[in-house]
């Protein structure tokens, strides 16, 4: 293990609290351990996390058991749990991230051992990003109007690119697969990752493997921003979830997080007088709501939970339609915004 690395450990297992209520929040603090059901973030108190002691050493801070089925770990284990990051590099990026360290400087760009940016980090992300290709036409589009999104598609923030590399677990080698490319932004609009979604050959689903989704770059504090925030913005986890919302409020301003672990983080914008957290319909997505919550409401914005009927958005949009969504949204936002709701 690098220097560099144990130096991260050490500073995470100092920090083991803000790393379980971030990546574990359906947990709580118990004395000196963060209580929760399993890695999966379930409720519960099967899995234990250390808050105090060394930081380092086998009873160390951060060090975690699960008591039902014997595993054990550190606070890198559950990151990469949570996030889904499967390349070490990256785990130690989404690790500095979360702690606001600057990420390593990467040599001068002048230099030929430097053309190429490390995969995972925001410069490679880029490169995919402006190596994709425009919606129209293409399998992205294609999966996307089979999820009920009839709306024009936001070209800033999703593209597509016909050979995406893609690498399950246990592949020795990468194979390429078409993906609906995102663009993770900052609150300046500059790209610091992508999100990408692997699709079937058709473009009628996700593509059949153990990780369709997987995020590259820095996304903690940032989003897919699928229309620009005004003195309104609905905030939501998955990007099909918030085309869907948009595709019954058109005018709504929406962002993706994409996922429950990042919507608490997301930095709201300076102006922000109304947020809509629109939650999935599952215990990570209200606890992420109600720490996003708790965070508008110190600065001043007024917040309300928008909830589907069923799983999340999207499943209500292609069980009842854009007009039956409108109606349903209508119920739960304010006043100031009902015009936005025309379709």
């Amino acid at each position: 293990m690098s220097l560099e690395t144990e130096d991260l450990l050490r500073d995470l297992s100092q920090n083991a609290e803000s790393v379980c209520r971030h990546y574990l929040p359906a947990g709580r603090r118990e004395g000196s351990y963060w209580m929760v059901g399993d890695l999966q973030n379930n409720p519960g108190r099967s899995l234990f996390v250390r808050l105090t002691g060394p930081t380092s050493g086998p009873g160390a801070r951060g060090k975690w058991t699960d008591s039902a089925t014997s595993e054990f770990g550190d606070l890198l284990d559950i990151i990469r749990e949570r996030t889904g990051i499967t390349r070490f590099p990256d785990l130690l990026a989404e690790a500095r991230a979360h702690l606001g360290r600057p990420q390593p400087v990467l040599p001068d760009a002048n230099s030929p051992r430097s053309q190429k940016s490390p995969s995972g980090t925001p410069a490679a992300a880029a490169r995919l990003f402006a190596a994709s290709l425009p919606l129209a036409g293409t399998l992205a589009e294609a999966y996307l109007r089979a999820r009920g999104i009839t709306q024009a598609l936001p070209s800033s923030s999703l593209r597509f690119h016909p050979k995406c590399w893609h690498r399950d677990e246990g592949q020795t080698k990468p194979v390429p697969r078409p993906a609906m490319i995102a663009a993770v932004t900052d609150g300046a609009g500059a790209l610091q990752g992508v999100h990408r979604t692997w699709l079937e050959p058709d473009g009628q689903d996700k593509a059949a493997v153990d990780t369709p989704r997987r995020a590259m770059g820095h996304l903690l504090g940032n989003a897919v921003r699928i229309a620009p925030a005004d003195q309104t913005l609905v905030l939501g986890e998955g990007i099909e979830t918030m085309l869907s919302v948009r595709e019954a409020a058109p005018s709504l301003p929406v962002w993706a997080a994409l996922s429950s672990s990042h919507l608490g983080a997301v930095l709201l914008p300076a102006g922000l007088q109304r947020l809509y957290i629109a939650i999935d319909r599952d215990p990570a997505g209200q606890r992420a709501a109600e720490r996003l919550t708790a965070r508008a409401t110190e600065a001043g914005i007024a917040v309300r939970v928008l909830e589907p009927r069923l799983g999340d958005f999207n499943d209500d949009l292609r069980a009842h339609g854009a007009e039956a969504l409108s109606q349903h949204l209508a119920q739960q936002i304010d006043l100031e915004d009902q015009h936005r709701l025309t379709i």
